[in-house]
């Protein structure tokens, strides 16, 4: 599953189980053999990844583990292997990464002058490393800090959490809520409450 600008939500039958892995974003080119900006708002088999062989062979060492403990070691043996054997990225990925750690607290233009680039450089490598563009990134990235502020607290006090998350405001806050997860702050914090294991990954 690529990167998507709105929350998406998995709904398991009775019976069924799921384990998922949570790459960082310049990983994925050397875990899955494919670029960020390919994956994007995508759901693609891991065997047309990784080919049908080793697929079949992770799938029933998956189903011999006996405990969830033991299926957490086998991913993270298998993801470990895959990062050790390629390269984690070129100068682009370092360069995106370095963008996305300033999002926060500097504008792209801010950025391209600082580092004597252009925008327009900037926007593209952002794009091709990560799949989204650093305004797509820099909103998901406030949702998810002020979805975890909100689920430390009993009682969330929705103006604290949106100075506290990055948004002009509480208005702010609740549009943006409204567009990513399709439901308003306190709806969507219930969901997660209901169903944790669902709707809520960290991440970007």
């Amino acid at each position: 599953m690529g990167v998507r600008p709105t929350v998406y939500r998995k709904l398991l039958q009775r019976g069924q189980q799921t384990v998922a892995v949570s790459l960082p974003l310049h990983t994925s080119l050397a875990v899955l053999g494919i670029a960020p900006s390919a994956l994007t708002g995508q759901t693609i088999a891991l065997e047309d990844l990784w080919g049908s062989a080793v697929t079949q062979r992770l799938f029933e060492q998956l189903a011999q583990a006996r405990d969830p403990a033991e299926v957490v070691r086998l991913l993270d043996s298998v993801v470990s292997n895959r990062l050790r054997d390629k390269p984690r990225g070129d100068a682009h990925a370092r360069l995106a990464l370095h963008v996305a750690d300033k999002l926060r607290s500097a504008t792209v233009k801010d950025i391209a002058i600082e580092l004597s680039l252009s925008e327009r450089h900037l926007r593209r490598v952002f794009q091709e490393s990560f799949g989204v563009a650093p305004k797509t990134y820099a909103k998901l990235k406030r949702f998810g800090r002020a979805v975890r502020a909100a689920s430390t607290r009993a009682e969330p006090s929705w103006a604290a959490i949106a100075a506290g998350a990055g948004y002009y405001d509480q208005a702010h806050l609740i549009a943006e809520f409204r567009a990513i997860a399709g439901a308003p702050p306190t709806a969507f914090l219930r969901e997660l409450q209901v169903a944790p294991a669902i709707g809520w990954a960290d991440g970007p």
